[in-house]
Order: C-alpha cells, then structure tokens, then sequence
C-alpha cells in the first residue's frame, strides 16, 4: 500500500484544516487507518485512528472533541478535520495503515504501523 498525504498547511491558532490521504492498491478496505504526528525533537505520536469499517474510531486525549478521523472505502482515502487548531497541534503528520481485516479494530503504536505516508507540515500560529 502506497499512501499520499495533503492538505497541510499554515494557520491560526482556532482555525481548521483538512488533511487526506489517498492509498492506492484494492485492499485498502482490509486496512486499518491512522495519523500521527512528529513535532521538531519529538517522538511521533498517535492523534486518530479508524477501522477499516470506520465503525471504531478512537482519539489521543489531546485531539479528542477537535478532531475527527473519517474514511471512504470507495475512494481509497482517510481523512482527518481538524477544528479548534492550537500552536501545539504544531507538527508533520503522517498517516498510517495496518492490516487488520476481519473484526473491526485499530492500532494506535507507530510500530504496529505497516505503511507510512510521506507526511504533511501543519503550523498553527498564535
């Protein structure tokens, strides 16, 4: 699976943003979707994760209520709205695919990770 980011950007703080990632293959629906995040001198971190059902979604503690992780098994995409954006949400974001078809769940370590994308600078001004 070959991922392709977008739609990063610059911003102010409160602001929104929308990224996506386009996977290409036939088998995106067997695969689990993520984004994580990489702030300068810091580890990558999980921010949001989908089923490849999109019936279970779950959230780091610090998007949860601003974020929203949504996928279309038809277009082969993930997406990630980003609402309420602070100086903090600073970071390249990467999403993310692991193989787990079957019963709906997600992964939410980078090294359960299968594929990567390239990732997507988002800065938030304050």
């Amino acid at each position: 699976v070959q991922l392709q980011a977008s739609g990063g950007g610059l911003v102010q703080a409160g602001g929104s943003l929308g990224l996506s990632c386009a996977a290409s293959g036939r088998t995106f629906s067997s695969y689990a979707m993520g984004w994580f995040r990489q702030a300068p001198g810091k580890e990558r971190e999980f921010v949001a994760a989908i089923s490849w059902s999109g019936d279970t979604t779950v959230y780091a503690d610090s998007v949860k209520g601003r974020f929203t992780i949504s996928r279309d098994n038809a277009k082969n995409t993930v997406y990630l709205q980003m609402n309420g954006l602070k100086p903090e949400d600073t970071a390249v974001y990467y999403c993310a695919a692991t193989f787990l078809p079957g019963r709906p769940r997600v992964r939410t370590t980078a090294s359960e990770v299968d594929f990567w994308g390239q990732g997507t600078q988002v800065t938030v001004s304050s």
